[in-house]
């Protein structure tokens, strides 16, 4: 197939920039749901008119559906994206990364959907569908599953459905709460992951950054000692990776130990954990929740991060040298190949 796609590329180029287009209009479609025509050109940067003729193509071969709502995807149109996926990688040469970066730390899969997550909404949402097939995919029945706090993880969680081995799963909060949005606390997520594939979820009503005082007179309640047990059952965790520094903030770090972290070279936060350029773990908060320790005796520990601002911070987390599967994308991707090469 690579040598099929090589003499395309240089025979009949339109032919597969004509193919990506097309892609494109579809991909964005399946995560929208239902878009309007205004709306979709906007937001893939092309005009009413040009998208007006492969809106029309796409429809008349049975893999997009029009009426007065907007448009949406087929199951004709779902099935097809699914098959061509592998070779649409191909085309943005994000295959190549995959592995090259799976190699490199000893992963077991790399996932890189195409787009940059923080200036385009719509890759954000394909890296939350990239990260729940993931889970559907690796789940096994009656698992406890932690999930962590987050944007690009309340999109994981919108873009779940219900699989049999999901049923029986407990989903639990990896950690306690940022004081943040409720819609991006781990709570949260929890319970719309656990919504979204009929199964179970516990609570842990507790916030996140706790000085030692309040951390040790929390281990004396019954139930939060209770809750914390039954979250380090988990043998999946599904976490994000954020900046250091931006992270130190949400968290509300106090300014002694941010200096200490900007002096350590801290690039990366990932459960309450900093980490430094080679992995090394510099800090690490005081919470009721997942320990270091419980995440080196997971069964799977999935990473999903994207963004072309979060290349240095996920290669740190790789460094680190616990994580099993990637999902990200190409913008943060094309980061940390070029660190790497450096």
């Amino acid at each position: 197939m690579r040598d099929m796609l090589d003499i395309q590329k240089l025979l009949v180029p339109d032919l597969l920039d004509s193919m990506k287009k097309r892609y494109t209009v579809l991909q964005h479609i399946l995560v929208s749901g239902v878009v309007g025509r205004r709306t979709l050109a906007a937001s893939i940067g092309s005009t009413e008119r040009v998208l007006r003729g492969e809106v029309e193509f796409l429809k008349e071969q049975g893999l997009l559906q029009i009426d007065a709502s907007g448009m949406r995807i087929t199951e004709d149109g779902r099935l097809l994206l699914e098959q061509i996926e592998p070779l649409v990688k191909d085309l943005f040469g994000l295959t190549d990364w995959e592995e090259r970066i799976r190699s490199r730390f000893g992963l077991k899969q790399v996932v890189i959907v195409p787009g940059d997550s923080e200036a385009s909404p719509h890759t954000k949402k394909e890296l939350g569908r990239a990260g729940a097939s993931v889970m559907r995919k690796l789940v096994k029945e009656e698992e406890v599953i932690a999930v962590t706090g987050g944007s690009t993880m309340a999109e994981v969680a919108n873009q779940l459905n219900a699989t049999a081995s999901m049923k029986s799963c407990w989903f639990v909060p990896a950690r306690g709460g940022l004081g943040e949005s409720v819609d991006l606390q781990a709570n949260t997520i929890a319970a719309t992951m656990a919504k979204k594939a009929g199964g179970r979820y516990r609570l842990l009503h507790v916030p996140d950054h706790l000085n030692d005082e309040a951390y040790q007179s929390l281990l004396q309640d019954d139930h939060i000692t209770e809750v914390f047990h039954f979250i380090r059952k988990a043998r999946m965790v599904v976490h994000g990776m954020g900046d250091a520094m931006v992270m130190a903030r949400r968290r509300k770090v106090d300014p002694e130990t941010t200096a200490s972290l900007q002096r350590e070279g801290a690039l990366a936060e990932a459960f309450g954990y900093y980490f430094d350029r080679s992995g090394r773990i510099l800090h690490k908060m005081p919470t009721v929740g997942l320990r270091i320790e419980d995440i080196h005796d997971m069964d799977t520990v999935i990473g999903i991060a994207g963004g072309r601002g979060k290349g240095e911070a996920i290669l740190a987390v790789l460094r680190y040298g616990h994580e099993d599967v990637l999902v990200t994308d190409e913008a943060a991707a094309a980061e940390i190949v070029q660190l790497l090469s450096s």
